[in-house]
């Protein structure tokens, strides 16, 4: 089964949408297997932007997760990837289509509530980076032969 890694940003926390993010999730019938709140080291935040590291906004993007609190998050479920990036929406909340997070939440570009992977081995590696294998839980709805074949 796929995972992939999810970080309701700052600005998400701060505006009170957490419950509303995970609701989506959990109704598209994925399973969180990890979950935490917490305050981004600048250690943690240069890891996860490095492959931004040599553009222009690398040191806001890490200036910002660093702002506050962030819900930290792992789902799993067949295409999550794909389908976790189609419910968050495009980067920029103005071209973000409605019914998508940041269609219906975002602001700007700069405050756009929430980070998801954007590939399978993206989501290995920031898994890897925010969680510990002990961090992860495994487990089976009873909600599966529902939504699965």
């Amino acid at each position: 089964m796929e995972r992939t890694f999810l970080a309701i940003k700052p600005d998400g926390v701060q505006r009170g949408l957490v419950g509303e993010i995970i609701r989506r999730y959990e109704t598209k019938g994925f399973t969180l297997v990890g979950l935490k709140f917490v305050k981004v080291s600048r250690e943690l935040a240069e890891k996860h932007y490095d492959v931004h590291r040599e553009r222009p906004f690398f040191a806001g993007l890490v200036e910002f997760i660093t702002s506050g609190p962030v819900v930290a998050m792992v789902w799993e479920g067949e295409g999550v990837v794909a389908a976790a990036r189609k419910l968050i929406g495009a980067t920029n909340p103005l071209t973000a289509e409605p019914g998508t997070i940041r269609g219906d939440f975002g602001i700007n570009i700069g405050r756009n509530i929430i980070h998801g992977s954007d590939a399978i081995e993206t989501a290995q590696r920031e898994i890897s980076l925010w969680f510990t294998e002990e961090e992860l839980v495994g487990w089976q709805p009873h909600l599966a032969p529902w939504l699965h074949e």
